[in-house]
């Protein structure tokens, strides 16, 4: 296959040469990179200069792929990598793609990905593009929506960046699918799929509530607060009205541990620990993404036997709530706790969430479906 050049919507799509080592070895020493990507670690000249010379050059050679240079079509600068990283007989391509880190937040590298999808639909015949990322690089999952692709699903990476094998996200672009130059699509900047892939691509933050007793913190759960979500799950009257593996051992708060730490990486969830004035563990507080309604939450929590009755819940619900419709862009959060659980509906009214109703045989709990109370509040509730 012959090398070719692309000039499209302000970018320049062009094939590795020589003299782009020395700019791919310094932006390759980027964290992200290094993070999301499969580069060596450590990325030394050497490695830059096998990949712009015998790497990008055997792929063009053998029709195996076609690595692209992106560049300022003005300027000539080095600004990211773009290409097929493979192209299969049956007319499959895989996408990958990394932006320098001088050249961020310019909208850059959507357009370029739109412009190679375009040269591989129309110029090559390609049937399908794929692209594939690591659960958790959100940056790499909106330049994906907004270059077309549609995210189909996720699967174990045999070879994920980080060698853990980690989930991946997996999406698929199909020719007639790749919007127009110009075009902002459904997860253009300030749309909602822009704001959470803001927030999920940082670290979970920490969150504060004000009570009588001094000031909460709501942050990720840490491996000093694994005996007591022991102690607290082995608790009667958390065994009771939760469901809470029984027996609880260890294992279960660190698999609990995980799944929050997994959650947030995915973008689906955001569970944190509450902990007291003293930075002790005070209860789990999760806020929970509805996979069907982008704009409605369901909130889930248990306190610590020695934290309650002290107002730490209500206070907690109240500021993950506000975040959750200031920052997510929620317009719902509901609660639900089986009928008799007048701890749990106490705390959830004080924090402002109102009662709907009673859900008959609402959900499963124990082996056995049982009535449910049903609330929510609503962003308007917080002002």
């Amino acid at each position: 296959m012959e090398p070719v050049e692309i000039i499209e919507d302000g970018v320049l799509l062009r094939p590795w040469r020589e003299a782009d080592a020395e700019a791919v070895h310094r932006a390759c020493q980027d964290p992200d990179i290094q993070r999301w990507t499969t580069v060596p670690r450590p990325y030394l000249p050497e490695h830059a200069h096998g990949f712009v010379t015998g790497m990008s050059r055997n792929a063009w050679a053998e029709g195996t792929g076609a690595p692209f240079a992106v560049c300022d079509p003005g300027t000539g600068e080095l600004l990211g990598s773009c290409g097929l990283t493979s192209i299969d007989r049956d007319g499959t391509g895989e996408v990958g793609y990394w932006t320098a880190p001088w050249a961020r937040r310019r909208g850059l590298m959507v357009r370029a990905t739109r412009a190679l999808a375009r040269w591989s639909f129309d110029t090559l015949g390609l049937r399908r593009l794929l692209w594939q990322a690591e659960v958790g690089n959100h940056a790499s999952r909106l330049v994906a929506l907004r270059a077309g692709f549609q995210i189909d699903g996720r699967l174990r990476l045999a070879d994920s960046a980080t060698h853990s094998g980690a989930d991946g996200w997996i999406g698929s672009l199909l020719p007639g699918e790749v919007p127009a130059v110009g075009s902002t699509g459904p997860a253009g900047p300030g749309t909602l799929a822009a704001r959470r892939a803001a927030v999920f691509g940082r670290p979970q933050p920490v969150l504060f509530a004000t009570t009588g007793a001094g000031e909460l913190r709501l942050r990720p759960m840490e491996e000093q607060d694994l005996d007591a979500v022991v102690h607290t799950s082995q608790d009667p009257e958390t065994i009771r009205w939760t469901t809470v593996p029984d027996p609880y051992e260890r294992a279960d708060a660190q698999g609990y541990q995980a799944y929050g730490r997994n959650a947030w990486a995915r973008g689906d969830a955001a569970c944190f620990v509450i902990a007291d004035p003293d930075d002790r563990y005070a209860g789990t507080l999760d806020l929970r993404l509805s996979p069907a309604d982008p704009l409605l939450a369901d909130v889930g929590f248990v306190t610590a036997p020695a934290a309650r009755g002290q107002g730490y819940l209500p206070a907690a619900l109240v500021a993950l709530s506000a975040w959750g419709f200031s920052t997510l862009g929620l317009a719902r959060i509901e609660w639900k706790a089986n009928v008799g659980n007048t701890a749990s509906r106490r705390a959830a009214e004080k924090a402002g969430f109102l009662v709907e109703g009673t859900a008959r045989g609402g959900v499963q709990h124990r082996g056995e479906r049982v009535d449910v109370w049903v609330g929510a509040l609503l962003a308007k509730d917080l002002g």
